[in-house]
């Protein structure tokens, strides 16, 4: 009993901690601790027995693993950020938007951007430093209070993109190696739920940011944004091939290179760039510097929370919660959707929920005679749930790294389209499944 409540109250507390803005490089080994002593996990590896796990390693291979794995990919990110923002680039494409489609609109052209980017192959971590420069140009122009950029970012990203039929993120690549499906694995309930979670994402956030707007909320500048002068920008249209040539790589080379795409397509982009618009160039140097300071930043507190995950992961509350989980009664569908989701919020990771669960998951549930394309489109899109809770790496990296938000201001709308729409067009799947779609 004393593991559960160690468990569970470790989540409860870094969540708490992480609303606060308590430095997740403090909360997140803290909150670990104690979810590690009090499942008698050793501290170090001297005290522990041969082939026990222990708090020290566990922490340390899930941060440096992540860091190993991503820190490339997020430099490469974040210094094309910085290039759209130094080049005009961004500016250019925000303000021929909104002279296109309208101020009103700003909102959903942030959400299209992060949509197609996701949908392109660009990893969800990444997208949110692509766009955010953009984003940022759009808010400011209507004047829409700047703590909806996660929202719009995550809507666009971790929704009816990152999980729906043919995505190439790896949410929907992961059941394949265990169910032998495909990408398009139920692809017909997945547009249905696509939808829902698009249209209605946008008109719940819409409604949100007109709601503040008339509170009296309005775009506050900082000291750290791109600065407002009068500099002559670059043509847009020109100003869009760097981000068109980041979806076209990454999506030709996504099957090959896998993850490291990225880093081909995000290079190529950052040299397009610069290639189309080098006169309104600013501070190259100062540019690719601030990038990959930005880079540091955010990988270091993505890593804290997915250190968090790797000592949760090895104590034996987590693996019989698993196992509870794993062994739902009832319809296939509900029990794996439950428990992908459980798991993904325990982790923080989506992908975490899903590589645990699976092995488990999957040959008991092919044994039942389950339909595997319908199984696989219900967990991917369970699975994009409860891992944006407040202390989900994704959340962490956008709402703080990138946007330089405090949770207590930016979560709540974040957390709305990010958790509760998932979790409504889970169910609308598992319903339409049920009825034979």
């Amino acid at each position: 009993m004393l593991g559960f409540i160690g468990l569970f109250g470790a989540l409860a507390l870094l969540i708490y901690l992480t609303m606060r803005g308590v430095n997740l490089l403090i909360s997140a080994p803290l909150t670990a601790l104690i979810a590690g002593l009090t499942n008698g996990l050793a501290f170090f590896p001297q005290t522990a027995d041969a082939e026990q796990a222990n708090y020290l390693t566990s922490y340390m291979n899930g941060f440096t693993g992540f860091v190993g794995s991503w820190y490339l990919m997020f430099m490469a990110g974040a210094i094309f950020g910085k290039v759209m923002e130094d080049t005009g680039a961004a500016d250019a494409v925000s303000k021929w938007i909104v002279e296109k489609i309208g101020v009103k609109y700003a909102v959903i052209a942030v959400v299209i951007a992060a949509a197609t980017l996701t949908y392109g192959g660009v990893s969800v971590f990444i997208v949110a430093f692509s766009v955010y420069p953009m984003a940022i140009s759009l808010f400011k122009q209507a004047n829409f209070p700047r703590r909806f950029i996660p929202a719009a970012l995550g809507l666009g990203s971790v929704t009816f993109t990152m999980t729906s039929a043919g995505s190439p993120e790896i949410q929907n690549w992961i059941p394949i190696e265990y169910l032998g499906t495909s990408p398009y694995a139920g692809w017909e309930v997945s547009i249905v739920v696509a939808i829902f979670m698009a249209v209605t994402g946008c008109l719940w956030l819409n409604w949100m940011v007109k709601r503040a707007v008339k509170n009296g909320e309005y775009f506050i500048e900082r000291t750290s944004d791109p600065i407002s002068d009068c500099r002559a920008l670059p043509n847009p249209l020109l100003s869009m091939i760097p981000l068109i040539i980041v979806l076209i790589i990454s999506f030709i080379f996504h099957d090959s290179l896998g993850t490291s795409a990225l880093i081909v397509a995000l290079t190529a982009g950052c040299l397009a760039a610069y290639a189309v618009n080098f006169k309104y160039t600013k501070n190259v140097s100062a540019t690719l510097g601030a990038g990959a300071m930005g880079a540091v930043i955010a990988i270091a507190n993505t890593a804290a929370v997915v250190g968090f995950g790797g000592v949760v992961k090895v104590t034996p509350s987590f693996l019989a919660t698993v196992d509870t989980m794993t062994s739902i009664p009832g319809s296939p569908l509900i029990g794996g959707a439950v428990a992908i989701a459980v798991i993904a919020g325990l982790t923080g990771s989506a992908s975490g929920g899903q590589t645990i669960a699976l092995p488990l998951l999957a040959p008991h549930y092919i044994d039942m005679g389950v339909d595997t394309d319908s199984l696989h489109r219900t967990i991917a899109i369970a699975s994009g749930s409860l891992d944006s809770l407040p202390h989900g790496g994704y959340v962490v990296t956008t709402i703080s790294s990138v946007c330089g938000e405090k949770h207590k201001d930016a979560y709540l709308p974040f957390g709305a389209l990010t958790v509760i729409i998932p979790i409504v067009g889970t169910i609308i799947a598992i319903v339409l499944f049920s009825l034979g779609m």
